[in-house]
Parts: C-alpha cells; structure tokens; sequence
C-alpha cells in the first residue's frame, strides 16, 4: 500500500521531510478492524511528533504518523464485535502505532465511532481527535456537568484552534456555560463567535482583558496553547476553588503552589491516555465518538473543517504541515484522498 512518512526529523522546507514509500498492508487481529482511509485531517502534534521522533538518527523504515481519519472498514478480527465490514468510521487513532498517512491502517474498534451521516468524509476526518481532546478535558477531567454548572463560567484559551473550535461549542451547547474565548486577529475573534463564544478577549492581555469584560474570576479555564505562558495569569484569574485544565504540556514544571491559598483543581488532558494504557473504560471514546456524531447529524454542533488539500503525497502533508506549523490556522485542515 502506499503511505508517507519520514526516516528523520527535518525541517518542513527540506527535501525528505516527508517521503512517499510502499509497505506491508495490515491485517487486523483481535478486536482491530482494517481500515480504508478516505481521508485524513492534521493537528499540531503531527508537526510536534515530524520534529522530534528522529531528531539525531535516521530511522531503518519511515514512521507513518497522523491521527484523525475518516474511512471504510474493510476487514475485521476475530473478536471485533462492534462494526462490520462496511461501515464508514472516524477515529483519532493511537499514538503508540503507526498513523493514518497511508492507504490502510489497522485500529482497536473500541476507539473508533460510526461516521457522521450529515458530514463529508473530510469534514468527518477533522473532527475525532479535537472532540474527543475537547468533551474528556471538559466532562471527564475537569468533570463540568450541565446539572451543577450551568452558566458558570469558562476561558477558553486559544478559542479559534481545533480543539477550541469543539469546546466553545460542546461547553456552550451542551453544558450551558457562559464561554469567554481567546482569539487575536479579526478573522479568528470572528470564528470564535461563530463557534458560540459569549465574549471574545485579546490573549495578549489576558488578565486586562478579562477584567475589562466584566470577569473578576472564571469557574473554569481550559488551556490548549501554551501553559507555562500563561500559568501566571490563569492563576489570578481562577475563581477560589476552581479547576484549570490544560492539553499542552510544559517546557519548564509548572507552579502549582500559585494555586494553593485558592485551593484551585488542575488536570492535565492527552487524548492518547486511554489507548495507550489499554485502560479499563477505554471504550469510552467509541461512545464519545458516537455521541458527537448523533449531536453533528443533528445541527447541535457545527463541523470546523476549514481547509481541504486533495492527494495523498509527501507534497501534499508538507503543505498541510507548513500550514499547521505557521500558528494561523483557524479551525481544522483536512486531506482528501
């Protein structure tokens, strides 16, 4: 089959930063099913796994990366039980196995969803990996029901991104709080507002902001840009015994006695938790992938496809990931095979 990888960590301008190869197509075992890809979409940890997973050696095989797909079961293992051969299917993969920049990937089933009906399959493929990121941060780390919670409040940091994009909506629509989106520009203010925002503030002063739009403190932060940047301000403006949650990581340990005296929550999010420890609800994100999909069929959410590429190249996933990596894009890019 063919696919494209990468033997080193290069540049996204340099000539083999991606290549195109053949290899081996997959069989499924177990409970994985043998999917063929119709389209794929690329998030930021894309760029962040082409740059540092051969950084000072040059792989004996190309790694195959990308997890967000939307495709058609092919085959199934013997203990697959909950599609059939057939079936249009989303998933954001798992990041321990090669990826979806290929013709053919093997996949758990438990970490696969039905296709949404309403959707193309490359509006399809840029939704799995940003709802799943979004609805775990937002209901099962930072656990926001709309029972207790409705119309608290919520900042979302880095409003106009994949991820934002579906939390704005999820924590808008179907938790019923009040949503205070980041976003700089006037094309990303407009698309954050698109996606449900309440208000829009500046992430360039963060704390000025919030404060000039009414909000001493917020119930809940969600950080999906840069943690240690703004550690300082989400510790000043988290309400006493709020919950801050953040998908980014840390260059440097981040200050966790700066929430101390207000007795703050914090949780880290990484989508690839579950799959990757085999962990015991790990069928949950076959659940949440069919529960977002029953919600994009029936217009409660709004698909965040914003581009589409056609083709898949070596060429194609450079200029998708020169795309990524330049920090403007507004939603999500997709690849259509």
């Amino acid at each position: 089959m063919k696919a494209v990888g990468f033997k080193t960590s290069l540049p996204i301008t340099a000539a083999n930063s991606f290549i195109d190869f053949e290899t081996e197509k997959p069989s499924p075992q177990g409970r994985e099913l043998l999917v063929k890809i119709n389209a794929i979409a690329v998030n930021p940890v894309d760029y962040k796994i082409r740059q540092n997973a051969a950084k000072d050696t040059e792989l004996a095989t190309p790694k195959i990366i990308g997890w967000d797909t939307c495709g058609v079961v092919e085959a199934i293992g013997n203990a697959a039980s909950l599609f059939k051969v057939g079936d249009e299917v989303y998933y954001a993969g798992d990041i321990t196995k090669p990826g979806c920049n290929a013709e053919y990937q093997v996949i758990d089933e438990r970490i696969v969803g039905k296709k949404p009906k309403s959707l193309s399959i490359e509006a399809a493929a840029a939704i799995p990996l940003t709802a799943l990121t979004a609805w775990e941060i937002l209901f099962d780390r930072i656990r926001i029901s709309a029972e207790k919670d409705k119309g608290k409040t919520l900042l979302i940091i880095a409003g106009a991104g994949g991820v934002g994009s579906i939390a704005i909506q999820l924590a808008k629509k179907i938790a019923g709080l009040k949503v205070i989106a980041t976003a700089s520009r006037p094309e990303s203010v407009a698309w954050c507002k698109r996606m449900g925002a309440d208000v829009v503030v500046n992430h360039k002063n963060l704390t000025e902001e919030v404060r000039k739009a009414g909000f001493q403190y917020v119930d809940f932060i969600v950080d999906f840009v840069d943690a240690n940047a703004y550690w300082d301000e989400m510790a000043e403006l988290i309400k006493p015994q709020g919950h801050i949650a953040s998908i980014t990581g840390s260059a440097n340990p981040v200050a966790l006695n700066k929430l101390k005296t207000k007795s703050t929550s914090f949780s880290w999010e990484f989508m690839y938790t579950r799959s990757t420890f085999q962990t015991e609800d790990m069928i949950e994100q076959h659940q949440i992938l069919n529960k977002v999909a029953d919600l994009l069929d029936e217009g409660v959410l709004m698909p965040t496809l914003t581009q589409t590429l056609n083709g898949l190249s070596a060429e194609t996933l450079k200029q998708a990931h020169e795309q990524l990596e330049s920090g403007t894009t507004i939603g999500k890019l997709a690849i259509r095979y």
